[in-house]
C-alpha cells in the first residue's frame, strides 16, 4: 500500500480486487443453494393448509413433525461438518443438496402422522451440515473483517425465501388435482427437485480453497492464502483446542449454542407457523401467502445493514444482542396483541430482529474459535442452537392445542431470547477479560 492510500485510509487494490471476485463468484450461488434449503424446511407450513386435514394431523402433530426434523439434524450436524473438512467442501456440500432434494420430493407421498415424521426425520438428516459447513467454507475464504457482511448476504436467503417461497407455496397448492395429487404434494415435489439439480451444479461451480480458484490470478491467490495464514497466527482465539469432543462440550461452545437457540427457535418457529397464525384471522392461502411475504422482505434489508454497519464497527457482542432485545420487546407484543395489523407488526419486527442477529453472532462464533476447533466447533453451536428450533416448534403446537391461542404459543421463544440477551453480554465480558489478559503478557517487561 502506498503512504497516500494509507492516510486515506484505502485498501490496497490486491484486496479490494480480490474480495470483489471471491464475493461475486461464491456468494450467489451458495445464497440460492440456502434458499431453496430453507423453502424446502419451512414448505411444510403452507402445505399444512390441506396435508394436516388430508393426513389427520392435530396442531400438536403438526408441530411434533415440523420439530423433529431439528432431532436428526442435530445428531447428524457435527459428523457432517467434519466429514467436509475430510472430503472437501465441494464433494460434500453436493452430497447433502442431492441427499435432501431427494428425501424433500419423496414427502409428498406420506400417508400419516408416523410416515409425516419419518420423513421429517430423514429431511433432518439429509440437510444436516449444510450452514454450518458453508460457514466453514466462507472462513477458508474470506478474512475476519469481511465475514459479518459475508455471512449476511449468504443469510440473506433464509428470510428472502420466505419473501419469495411464501407465494410461491401458496400457488402451487392451487395445482390440487392435476395428474391425481393434491396440492401440497406438487409443492413438496417441485420444490423437492430444485436442491438436486443445485447439488449436481455445486460439483462444477465450487472450488474447495483458493489455491484451487482458478477464478483468481496468481497474486489474489497468493494475496488471499498470505492473509488468512497470518490472521489464523495473531489473532486471540478464546476456543484453540482442535480435539473434536473438547471443543463441542467447552463453555465458551455451550454458552454461544445457548444464545443461537433463541434466533433459532424464532426464525424457525415463524417461519413454520407464521402462515397459520396470519390465516386464523380469516385470511384466504394466497392472501396469508403475500402478507406473509412482507415480514421477511423486511427482514433482508435490515439484516444486509446491520451486517455492513458491525463489520464497519466490529463490534460483534452490540450488534448482537441489540437486535435480539428488539426480537423480545416484539415477541412480548406478539404475545399481548389480538388485532391483526398490531400482531402483523410485531410479527414483522420479530422477523428484523431475529435475522439481524446471525451475521454479527456467526462473525462473533467464528472470531471466537480457532482454524482447527472451526469445524466441530460450528457444527455443534448450530447443532445445539436448532434443537432451539425443535424445542420452539413443537411448544408451539402443544400451546396452541391448550390454549387455542397460537400467540400465546409463542411465549416459549420470548423466553429462550430474553436467555440469549443475558448470555451473549457474558460472552463480551469473558472476551474482554481475554483481551486485557493478552495485552498484558504481550506488554513489555
Amino acid at each position: 500500500m502506498s503512504p497516500e492510500q494509507e492516510n486515506a485510509g484505502q485498501k490496497p487494490e490486491v484486496e479490494t480486487t480480490t474480495i470483489r471476485r471471491v464475493a461475486m463468484t461464491l456468494i450467489p450461488f451458495l445464497m440460492v443453494c440456502y434458499l431453496v434449503s430453507f423453502v424446502d424446511r419451512i414448505n411444510v407450513g403452507f402445505a399444512a393448509f390441506q396435508m394436516n386435514k388430508a393426513l389427520g394431523l392435530t396442531a400438536s402433530m403438526f408441530g411434533l413433525g415440523g420439530g423433529l426434523f431439528f432431532l436428526t439434524y442435530f445428531i447428524f450436524e457435527v459428523p457432517s461438518n467434519l466429514a467436509m473438512q475430510r472430503f472437501g467442501g465441494r464433494r460434500w456440500l453436493a452430497r447433502i443438496m442431492i441427499s435432501w432434494g431427494i428425501v424433500a420430493t419423496g414427502t409428498a407421498f406420506v400417508v400419516g402422522p408416523w410416515s409425516f415424521y419419518a420423513s421429517r426425520l430423514l429431511l433432518g438428516a439429509a440437510e444436516a451440515g449444510f450452514f454450518p459447513g458453508v460457514l466453514l467454507y466462507l472462513t477458508y475464504w474470506f478474512p475476519a473483517e469481511y465475514r459479518a457482511r459475508m455471512v449476511s448476504l449468504f443469510y440473506v436467503a433464509v428470510p428472502i425465501s420466505g419473501f419469495v417461497g411464501s407465494p410461491v407455496s401458496a400457488a402451487l397448492l392451487e395445482m390440487n388435482g392435476i395428474g391425481g395429487l393434491q396440492g401440497w404434494q406438487w409443492l413438496f415435489i417441485v420444490e423437492g427437485l430444485a436442491p438436486v439439480i443445485l447439488g449436481i451444479l455445486t460439483l462444477v461451480a465450487l472450488p474447495d480453497r483458493p489455491k484451487d480458484a482458478r477464478f483468481l490470478s496468481g497474486e489474489q491467490r497468493s494475496w488471499l492464502t498470505g492473509q488468512l495464514l497470518a490472521e489464523q497466527q495473531t489473532q486471540v482465539r478464546a476456543v484453540r483446542d482442535s480435539r473434536a469432543w473438547a471443543v463441542m462440550f467447552n463453555p465458551q461452545v455451550l454458552l454461544l449454542a445457548l444464545v443461537y437457540a433463541g434466533g433459532s427457535a424464532a426464525s424457525n418457529g415463524l417461519s413454520i407457523w407464521q402462515p397459520q397464525i396470519l390465516k386464523s384471522f380469516g385470511l384466504t392461502n394466497m392472501q396469508a401467502g403475500l402478507i406473509n411475504s412482507v415480514p421477511f422482505a423486511l427482514a433482508s434489508v435490515a439484516m444486509v445493514l446491520w451486517a455492513r454497519y458491525s463489520d464497519r464497527k466490529g463490534k460483534r457482542i452490540s450488534f448482537t444482542v441489540l437486535p435480539l432485545g428488539l426480537s423480545v420487546l416484539a415477541l412480548t407484543g406478539c404475545v399481548l396483541s389480538k388485532d391483526f395489523w398490531p400482531v402483523v407488526l410485531c410479527l414483522t419486527l420479530t422477523l428484523v430482529g431475529t435475522f439481524s442477529i446471525k451475521a454479527p453472532f456467526w462473525a462473533l462464533a467464528t472470531e471466537t474459535l480457532s482454524p482447527g476447533a472451526a469445524a466441530a466447533g460450528l457444527a455443534m453451536i448450530n447443532a445445539l442452537g436448532n434443537l432451539g428450533g425443535f424445542i420452539g416448534t413443537y411448544l408451539i403446537g402443544m400451546l396452541r392445542d391448550a390454549t387455542g391461542s397460537y400467540l400465546l404459543a409463542l411465549s416459549p421463544i420470548l423466553i429462550l431470547e430474553a436467555i440469549g440477551c443475558v448470555v451473549v453480554l457474558g460472552i463480551g465480558q469473558h472476551q474482554k477479560r481475554l483481551a486485557e489478559t493478552a495485552r498484558a503478557a504481550a506488554a513489555p517487561v
